[in-house]
């Protein structure tokens, strides 16, 4: 079994607990902070990019990432928790990640050694990567969020390489295989999501024809 970060979460959720109960009081509402998490997203994702090759706004990538993940995780509590879940709530919820990652990733595009080519290669799989975890519930499977690369990885990864960055760090020549790299492990990580989605719908028809 592939262990992710994504496994992790519900030591995360615990911590937020209290602040989303707050939240519900205030009657924030699901949808509203899933927006606003892509809205943050796109927008600094697109100040860091023109600001590039200025370095020290990537800094500004792993507070935000860290920041994203903190409101992924309220939006689902406060639409499990607290009865906000909605047909609307769902599709927000798996396009704005789409939309999120490529944001995050558009300012490594700006700088050698990355390259605009294998970054956008990065940012499809990505996607790919979420709309093969999002389809198991149409076979009969759970959503899926197996690795070894799935979002809570790739924002760990961002994060540390927007700091690197961010603090001068050296970007040598060789630093060009990274995002090659990463789009491989997405390849493998769509390839186990497919797998174990349909092996699992296949489990539960046999279950449910016993």
């Amino acid at each position: 079994m592939t262990v992710t970060l994504y496994d992790l979460k519900p030591r995360f959720q615990n911590w937020l607990r209290p602040m989303v109960e707050g939240l519900a009081r205030r009657g924030a509402t699901a949808n509203r902070v899933t927006i606003a998490a892509a809205a943050g997203s796109i927008v600094l994702g697109v100040a860091v990019a023109a600001a590039a090759p200025v370095r020290w706004p990537f800094l500004l990538l792993p507070i935000w990432i860290f920041v994203r993940m903190a409101l992924n995780a309220v939006d689902g509590m406060l639409a499990r928790e607290f009865g906000q879940k909605s047909r609307l709530g769902a599709y927000l919820n798996e396009l704005s990640d789409v939309v999120s990652d490529a944001a995050l990733l558009l300012p490594f595009a700006a700088l050698p050694p990355f390259g605009a080519i294998p970054v956008a290669v990065v940012a499809v799989f990505a996607a790919m990567s979420e709309f093969a975890g999002a389809l198991g519930t149409t076979v009969g499977a759970s959503r899926r969020y197996d690795g070894p690369l799935g979002k809570s990885d790739r924002a760990l990864v961002l994060g540390t390489l927007g700091f690197w960055i961010g603090i001068g760090g050296a970007l040598p020549d060789w630093l060009s295989v990274l995002m090659p790299l990463l789009a491989i492990l997405l390849v493998v990580t769509i390839w186990n999501r497919v797998a174990r989605g349909l092996a699992e719908a296949a489990a539960r028809g046999e279950g449910a024809a016993r």
